[in-house]
């Protein structure tokens, strides 16, 4: 009441006045509102509190679903750039040509469709591991008189050799000529130095097909002493090349803090880089990291909590270990020189193909490839930019009867063309069966 009657004597003493919370020129009836309104300030404040907490929950509610807007959006695109293989998936070839335990050879109903087509007399695997592609492709063309594995991994090496020898004394390939089979403990980067090796008559060799798969095997992986595994304990070492001397221990604690910081952002893509760098660091300080259990640690302080808790640390985990397997082992720079001399070495018709298991060798293989077609006309774009397509253009073949039933869309180019414009992802079943194969891609190139 008291408020009122103060507002009653406003009015005869000063003019209207404007209010911000009335937005409007007062008058009798806004002043005793006002006055009315103001009286009241503890229930006031709760309705504000109210309503302001009310306001936040809604923006929460409309950021969640913004999210969950652009993740769906995101993987669609990854779908839309990507042809999800419609094989039916041979679990009993799989298990034929691998082994559960050590080696399941990835998308080999796909590797076999790719070659099936061709006279393959002359063949190239230059990831023979355990032999699990090279094995079927070798059973399924007996028509073949030269064959070439190479593996810089000695344990994977001695495995796949001796499938292969065993194959060639059985008999069981079904050969009806010759076949000459030639392994070798190298790099893939000497693929023309271990082919003019096996013929020394050759001044320019010449192979049907040649297949490198860059995925890791489950035998290298599962071996804690090679240092690959974020959940095995052992030494910092991840050299594909036992004899090589770098090793990631070193790069950890001995390299300078920018390039720490570079692989980690350019290599592992990762966005906390900086932070993790920082810490690397500081670690050297105490004594430096000399297990993976000791790098593991330090990501384990190094990630939120509220960033996917557990998973989240697995995850920057796995993309510090990429990171510093790649620089230890330099597979990118060794991966596009190797796509060169390659393609150098395909006879005219052959093709190569490449499965890939992370998006900075998809991205290598893929502009490897339009550069080699074409002499580097097309630039890094979108797969869907009508630039991507060439002068030569996109050739859709679906209408084509002669058209192999695996390829859809190509890129013809001037050099060679290439038979997979989106590339190939397993079948939903075999995903299903062998979770890490979800991030194959497999690509191909022929020669003209």
């Amino acid at each position: 009441m008291a408020a009122a009657v103060a507002a009653r004597k406003l009015l005869l003493l000063r003019p209207p006045f404007y209010h911000p919370s009335l937005k409007t020129f007062s008058n009798r009836h806004s002043i005793l509102s006002a006055a009315t309104h103001f009286s009241t300030p503890i229930r006031t404040t709760a309705t504000t509190s109210s309503a302001s907490a009310s306001i936040r929950n809604c923006n929460s509610k409309r950021k969640k679903v913004k999210e969950s807007i652009r993740i769906k959006k995101a993987a669609a695109a990854v779908v839309k750039r990507r042809t999800r293989s419609d094989k039916e998936f041979d679990e009993d070839a799989v298990l034929r040509y691998g082994d559960c335990a050590t080696h399941i050879p990835v998308m080999l109903g796909e590797v076999l469709d790719v070659f099936s087509s061709l006279q393959l007399r002359s063949f190239v695997d230059c990831t023979l591991g355990a032999a699990g592609h090279s094995s079927a492709i070798i059973q399924a063309h007996p028509e073949m008189q030269l064959y070439v594995g190479l593996d810089v991994d000695p344990v994977a090496f001695d495995q796949g050799q001796a499938l292969i020898n065993t194959m060639l004394h059985s008999n069981s390939c079904g050969s009806t000529s010759e076949l000459k089979a030639h392994t070798f403990l190298k790099n893939y980067r000497d693929i023309k130095h271990v082919l003019r090796e096996v013929d020394k008559t050759l001044l320019t060799p010449n192979a049907d097909g040649i297949l490198m798969d860059l995925g890791m095997s489950s035998m290298q992986v599962n071996n804690a002493e090679r240092g690959f595994s974020v959940l095995s304990n052992g030494p910092l070492d991840m050299r594909m090349n036992p004899q090589a001397s770098l090793k990631a221990e070193d790069i950890l604690n001995s390299w300078p803090d920018n390039e720490v910081g570079r692989i980690l952002r350019d290599y592992g893509e990762e966005s906390n880089w900086y932070s993790l760098q920082n810490k690397i660091v500081k670690a050297r300080l105490k004594g430096g990291l000399h297990s993976t259990g000791d790098l593991v640690h330090l990501i384990q302080g190094s990630t939120s909590r509220s960033k996917g808790g557990r998973q989240g640390w697995i995850k920057t985990a796995t993309r510090v270990f990429q990171a510093l397997r790649i620089a230890v082992n330099d597979e990118l720079n060794t991966l596009k020189e190797t796509l060169y001399a390659c393609f150098d070495c395909l006879a005219p018709g052959g093709r190569l193909a490449v499965i890939s298991f992370h998006s900075l060798e998809d991205r290598i293989v893929k502009q490897t490839f339009i550069d080699i077609i074409d002499d580097g006309r097309v630039g890094d774009d979108d797969e869907d930019d009508p630039k991507y397509e060439g002068e030569s253009g996109v050739i859709n073949e679906d209408n084509d009867d002669d058209k192999e039933a695996w390829i859809r869309r190509t890129i013809q180019g001037s050099n060679g063309a290439i038979l997979t414009k989106r590339p190939i992802t397993p079948s939903e079943e075999e995903e299903r069966l062998n979770r890490r194969c979800r991030s194959a891609k497999l690509r191909v190139i022929q020669k003209l």
